[in-house]
């Protein structure tokens, strides 16, 4: 059992999520599909290579995501979200509402979508996972 600073709620997420680069993974995971090392090093926000690698672990040591090898080639591996992970929808869905009512941000097909109808959306993405969870999930 991980050791935390206190019983809070709120503190044992920002101790599993309160970093960049961990939300952007699971935003690139749900959003864009992404399953494999390279498409994230590709992502327009230039994570090192050393970062992805640790916030990775990080997230598959907390249960937000699995490592699977990949089918094709059983040198790689493909990364999946878990129901854990998945179940992060809403909370990213509402971040994203948060951003785009209070800050100038991009990408406001999504933020009109999420407006519109955010229980299709996060529906969209749990049924996109659920068809690519791993057996063992």
């Amino acid at each position: 059992k991980t050791k935390r600073r206190s019983e809070c709620p709120l503190n044992a997420s920002v101790e599993i999520l309160g970093d960049r680069w961990s939300l952007l993974i699971i935003r690139d995971m749900m959003l864009r599909g992404f399953r494999s090392y390279k498409e994230f090093m590709d992502c327009y926000e230039g994570i090192a290579t050393n970062i992805l690698a640790d916030r990775l672990n990080k997230l598959i040591a907390n249960g937000i995501i699995t490592a699977e090898q990949n089918p094709d080639d059983g040198r790689k591996l493909n990364y999946v979200l878990t129901a854990k992970g998945i179940d992060l929808a809403p909370v990213l869905t509402e971040m994203v509402l948060w951003a785009g009512k209070h800050e100038n941000t991009g990408n406001q097909p999504l933020i009109e979508q999420m407006r519109k109808d955010k229980n299709k959306v996060i529906a969209d993405v749990r049924e996109r996972w659920a068809r690519r969870q791993p057996s063992s999930a």
